[in-house]
Protein backbone atom coordinates (compact mmCIF):
# COMPACT_ATOMS: atom_id res chain seq x y z
CA UNK A 1 0.00 0.00 0.00
CA UNK A 2 1.72 3.31 -0.85
CA UNK A 3 2.44 5.52 2.02
CA UNK A 4 1.54 9.02 2.40
CA UNK A 5 4.82 10.29 0.99
CA UNK A 6 4.22 8.53 -2.24
CA UNK A 7 1.44 10.35 -3.00
CA UNK A 8 2.26 13.21 -2.36
CA UNK A 9 5.33 12.33 -4.81
CA UNK A 10 2.65 11.19 -7.05
CA UNK A 11 1.06 13.98 -7.34
CA UNK A 12 3.65 16.09 -7.36
CA UNK A 13 5.15 14.70 -10.81
CA UNK A 14 1.68 14.64 -11.78
CA UNK A 15 1.72 18.64 -11.51
CA UNK A 16 5.72 18.85 -13.04
CA UNK A 17 4.09 17.07 -16.00
CA UNK A 18 1.95 19.15 -18.75
CA UNK A 19 -1.72 18.59 -19.53
CA UNK A 20 -2.37 17.11 -22.76
CA UNK A 21 -4.95 19.20 -23.68
CA UNK A 22 -6.72 20.54 -27.11
CA UNK A 23 -5.13 23.17 -28.70
CA UNK A 24 -7.46 25.16 -30.46
CA UNK A 25 -5.25 27.70 -32.14
CA UNK A 26 -3.35 24.84 -33.72
CA UNK A 27 -6.63 23.09 -34.68
CA UNK A 28 -7.85 26.15 -36.52
CA UNK A 29 -4.88 26.97 -38.20
CA UNK A 30 -4.93 23.50 -39.69
CA UNK A 31 -8.67 23.30 -40.38
CA UNK A 32 -8.20 26.57 -42.38
CA UNK A 33 -5.12 25.22 -43.75
CA UNK A 34 -7.62 22.67 -45.34
CA UNK A 35 -10.37 24.42 -46.25
CA UNK A 36 -7.71 26.75 -47.97
CA UNK A 37 -6.44 23.77 -50.12
CA UNK A 38 -10.15 22.51 -50.76
CA UNK A 39 -11.09 26.48 -51.72
CA UNK A 40 -8.27 26.66 -54.50
CA UNK A 41 -8.86 22.93 -55.34
CA UNK A 42 -12.95 24.10 -55.89
CA UNK A 43 -12.14 27.33 -57.55
CA UNK A 44 -9.50 25.84 -60.38
CA UNK A 45 -12.57 23.65 -61.26
CA UNK A 46 -15.03 25.97 -61.23
CA UNK A 47 -12.43 28.14 -63.61
CA UNK A 48 -12.22 24.96 -65.72
CA UNK A 49 -15.86 24.69 -66.17
CA UNK A 50 -16.30 28.20 -67.00
CA UNK A 51 -13.45 27.99 -69.48
CA UNK A 52 -15.36 24.77 -70.99
CA UNK A 53 -18.40 26.71 -71.39
CA UNK A 54 -16.69 29.64 -72.90
CA UNK A 55 -15.36 27.97 -75.47
CA UNK A 56 -18.58 25.41 -76.40
CA UNK A 57 -19.76 29.01 -76.51
CA UNK A 58 -17.48 29.87 -78.82
CA UNK A 59 -17.67 26.91 -81.34
CA UNK A 60 -21.25 26.77 -81.24
CA UNK A 61 -21.02 30.56 -82.73
CA UNK A 62 -18.36 29.77 -84.94
CA UNK A 63 -20.66 27.21 -86.15
CA UNK A 64 -24.02 28.79 -86.47
CA UNK A 65 -22.11 32.14 -88.27
CA UNK A 66 -20.13 29.51 -90.35
CA UNK A 67 -21.02 30.30 -93.80
CA UNK A 68 -22.56 27.98 -96.44
CA UNK A 69 -19.96 26.10 -98.47
CA UNK A 70 -19.94 27.28 -102.20
CA UNK A 71 -20.73 24.20 -104.87
CA UNK A 72 -18.40 24.07 -107.61
CA UNK A 73 -19.93 25.11 -110.99
CA UNK A 74 -22.04 22.48 -112.48
CA UNK A 75 -21.57 20.44 -109.06
CA UNK A 76 -25.62 21.03 -108.31
CA UNK A 77 -26.40 20.69 -111.91
CA UNK A 78 -24.75 17.46 -113.01
CA UNK A 79 -26.15 16.04 -109.51
CA UNK A 80 -29.57 17.09 -110.18
CA UNK A 81 -29.99 16.84 -113.92
CA UNK A 82 -30.88 20.78 -113.66
CA UNK A 83 -28.89 22.45 -116.74
CA UNK A 84 -29.40 26.14 -115.27
CA UNK A 85 -31.06 27.92 -112.18
CA UNK A 86 -34.92 28.48 -112.38
CA UNK A 87 -36.10 31.60 -113.00
CA UNK A 88 -37.93 33.06 -109.81
CA UNK A 89 -41.85 33.07 -110.03
CA UNK A 90 -41.92 35.78 -107.00
CA UNK A 91 -43.11 33.05 -104.09
CA UNK A 92 -40.87 34.10 -101.12
CA UNK A 93 -37.49 32.86 -100.54
CA UNK A 94 -37.20 31.41 -104.23
CA UNK A 95 -33.62 32.69 -106.18
CA UNK A 96 -34.12 33.94 -108.88
CA UNK A 97 -31.17 33.02 -111.81
CA UNK A 98 -28.35 36.04 -112.39
CA UNK A 99 -28.56 37.62 -115.76
CA UNK A 100 -25.98 35.08 -117.75
CA UNK A 101 -28.05 32.14 -116.64
CA UNK A 102 -31.23 33.54 -117.84
CA UNK A 103 -31.28 31.21 -120.71
CA UNK A 104 -29.89 28.10 -120.86
CA UNK A 105 -28.19 26.44 -123.95
CA UNK A 106 -30.66 24.46 -125.97
CA UNK A 107 -33.71 25.99 -124.29
CA UNK A 108 -36.41 28.07 -125.36
CA UNK A 109 -35.78 32.24 -124.13
CA UNK A 110 -36.80 32.91 -120.65
CA UNK A 111 -40.13 34.81 -120.16
CA UNK A 112 -38.82 38.04 -117.81
CA UNK A 113 -41.20 40.83 -116.95
CA UNK A 114 -40.98 44.42 -117.74
CA UNK A 115 -38.53 45.81 -114.94
CA UNK A 116 -40.93 47.92 -112.63
CA UNK A 117 -38.70 51.09 -112.50
CA UNK A 118 -38.75 51.24 -116.56
CA UNK A 119 -35.42 50.58 -117.31
CA UNK A 120 -34.68 48.22 -121.12
CA UNK A 121 -31.78 47.02 -122.35
CA UNK A 122 -31.92 47.40 -126.36
CA UNK A 123 -29.05 45.12 -127.76
CA UNK A 124 -27.56 46.46 -131.29
CA UNK A 125 -24.89 44.48 -132.89
CA UNK A 126 -23.96 45.00 -136.71
CA UNK A 127 -23.72 42.47 -139.68
CA UNK A 128 -20.84 39.86 -139.20
CA UNK A 129 -19.52 37.08 -140.67
CA UNK A 130 -21.02 33.66 -139.39
CA UNK A 131 -17.60 32.33 -139.02
CA UNK A 132 -16.15 35.27 -136.88
CA UNK A 133 -14.70 34.42 -133.78
CA UNK A 134 -16.41 37.19 -131.99
CA UNK A 135 -19.20 40.22 -132.97
CA UNK A 136 -18.53 43.25 -130.71
CA UNK A 137 -21.86 45.53 -130.04
CA UNK A 138 -23.36 47.72 -128.16
CA UNK A 139 -26.32 47.74 -125.41
CA UNK A 140 -27.94 50.54 -124.23
CA UNK A 141 -29.67 50.69 -121.09
CA UNK A 142 -32.82 53.79 -121.28
CA UNK A 143 -34.78 54.82 -118.52
CA UNK A 144 -38.28 54.91 -119.45
CA UNK A 145 -39.50 55.41 -116.10
CA UNK A 146 -40.94 58.38 -114.28
CA UNK A 147 -38.35 58.32 -111.74
CA UNK A 148 -34.63 58.48 -111.48
CA UNK A 149 -33.00 55.68 -111.06
CA UNK A 150 -29.23 54.85 -109.02
CA UNK A 151 -27.49 51.77 -108.72
CA UNK A 152 -24.52 49.67 -109.95
CA UNK A 153 -24.10 46.76 -112.56
CA UNK A 154 -21.61 44.84 -114.26
CA UNK A 155 -19.45 46.19 -116.52
CA UNK A 156 -21.29 44.30 -119.55
CA UNK A 157 -24.86 42.60 -119.66
CA UNK A 158 -24.93 39.21 -120.63
CA UNK A 159 -25.71 38.34 -124.11
CA UNK A 160 -27.96 35.41 -125.24
CA UNK A 161 -27.85 35.13 -129.71
CA UNK A 162 -31.28 32.73 -130.21
CA UNK A 163 -33.26 31.96 -133.34
CA UNK A 164 -36.92 30.72 -133.42
CA UNK A 165 -37.44 31.48 -129.35
CA UNK A 166 -34.23 28.69 -129.06
CA UNK A 167 -30.91 30.10 -127.04
CA UNK A 168 -28.10 29.11 -129.48
CA UNK A 169 -25.44 30.57 -126.89
CA UNK A 170 -25.21 33.18 -124.15
CA UNK A 171 -22.43 34.81 -122.32
CA UNK A 172 -20.21 32.68 -119.97
CA UNK A 173 -17.08 32.08 -118.35
CA UNK A 174 -15.37 34.23 -115.75
CA UNK A 175 -16.91 37.50 -115.58
CA UNK A 176 -14.41 40.95 -115.66
CA UNK A 177 -14.73 41.86 -111.70
CA UNK A 178 -15.72 45.68 -111.99
CA UNK A 179 -19.13 47.84 -111.91
CA UNK A 180 -20.88 50.42 -113.68
CA UNK A 181 -22.63 53.23 -111.92
CA UNK A 182 -26.03 53.95 -113.09
CA UNK A 183 -27.47 57.70 -112.39
CA UNK A 184 -30.46 57.69 -114.66
CA UNK A 185 -33.16 60.53 -115.11
CA UNK A 186 -36.35 59.65 -117.09
CA UNK A 187 -35.62 59.75 -120.56
CA UNK A 188 -31.12 59.59 -119.81
CA UNK A 189 -29.82 56.17 -121.28
CA UNK A 190 -25.85 54.90 -120.93
CA UNK A 191 -24.13 52.23 -122.69
CA UNK A 192 -22.06 49.55 -122.53
CA UNK A 193 -19.71 47.40 -124.95
CA UNK A 194 -20.73 43.88 -125.17
CA UNK A 195 -19.41 40.59 -127.27
CA UNK A 196 -21.29 37.77 -128.81
CA UNK A 197 -19.76 34.64 -130.39
CA UNK A 198 -21.79 32.65 -133.11
CA UNK A 199 -21.46 29.71 -132.04
CA UNK A 200 -24.48 26.84 -130.70
CA UNK A 201 -23.66 25.39 -127.36
CA UNK A 202 -25.21 22.63 -125.84
CA UNK A 203 -26.84 21.33 -122.83
CA UNK A 204 -23.67 19.95 -121.15
CA UNK A 205 -21.91 23.66 -121.52
CA UNK A 206 -24.17 25.27 -119.08
CA UNK A 207 -23.02 22.00 -116.59
CA UNK A 208 -19.30 23.59 -117.00
CA UNK A 209 -17.21 26.38 -116.19
CA UNK A 210 -17.19 27.55 -119.19
CA UNK A 211 -17.94 26.55 -122.80
CA UNK A 212 -16.16 24.18 -124.70
CA UNK A 213 -13.48 25.73 -127.20
CA UNK A 214 -14.52 23.67 -130.01
CA UNK A 215 -18.28 24.29 -130.54
CA UNK A 216 -19.44 24.67 -133.97
CA UNK A 217 -20.24 28.22 -135.82
CA UNK A 218 -23.98 28.92 -137.08
CA UNK A 219 -24.69 29.05 -140.45
CA UNK A 220 -25.43 32.39 -142.50
CA UNK A 221 -28.60 34.03 -141.62
CA UNK A 222 -31.09 36.03 -139.70
CA UNK A 223 -30.97 35.53 -135.38
CA UNK A 224 -32.35 37.25 -132.59
CA UNK A 225 -30.00 38.98 -129.49
CA UNK A 226 -31.13 39.73 -126.28
CA UNK A 227 -29.00 41.47 -123.21
CA UNK A 228 -30.27 41.02 -119.67
CA UNK A 229 -27.97 42.75 -116.75
CA UNK A 230 -28.43 42.91 -112.72
CA UNK A 231 -28.74 46.00 -110.96
CA UNK A 232 -28.05 46.74 -107.61
CA UNK A 233 -30.17 49.54 -106.85
CA UNK A 234 -29.26 52.39 -104.11
CA UNK A 235 -32.40 52.88 -101.54
CA UNK A 236 -33.87 51.24 -98.05
CA UNK A 237 -33.70 48.26 -98.64
CA UNK A 238 -30.92 47.78 -101.07
CA UNK A 239 -32.49 45.19 -103.92
CA UNK A 240 -31.54 43.69 -106.93
CA UNK A 241 -33.29 43.91 -110.26
CA UNK A 242 -33.13 42.17 -113.29
CA UNK A 243 -33.28 44.25 -116.75
CA UNK A 244 -33.76 42.93 -119.77
CA UNK A 245 -35.19 44.28 -123.36
CA UNK A 246 -36.33 43.76 -126.73
CA UNK A 247 -34.93 41.41 -129.21
CA UNK A 248 -33.41 42.89 -131.57
CA UNK A 249 -32.13 40.98 -135.19
CA UNK A 250 -28.37 40.06 -136.41
CA UNK A 251 -27.77 39.21 -139.69
CA UNK A 252 -24.77 36.56 -140.18
CA UNK A 253 -23.08 36.26 -143.44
Amino acid sequence: MSTESDLKNLFACAAATPARGIDTATVIRRSSRRRLGQQLALGSATTLAVAGIGVASVAGLRAVFQPPSTMSAGSGASDSGATAPEIATGAPGIQRAPAEKLNPCGRELAQVAPNPAGLVLTADFPAASASAESVPGTVTLTNTGSTRVRGTTAASPAITLSRDGITLWHSNGPMIAMAAVVDLEPGASMSYRATLVPVTCGIEDDSAGSFRTDLPHVAPGVYQVSAAIDLVTEGDPVTTDLVTGPLSSLRLK
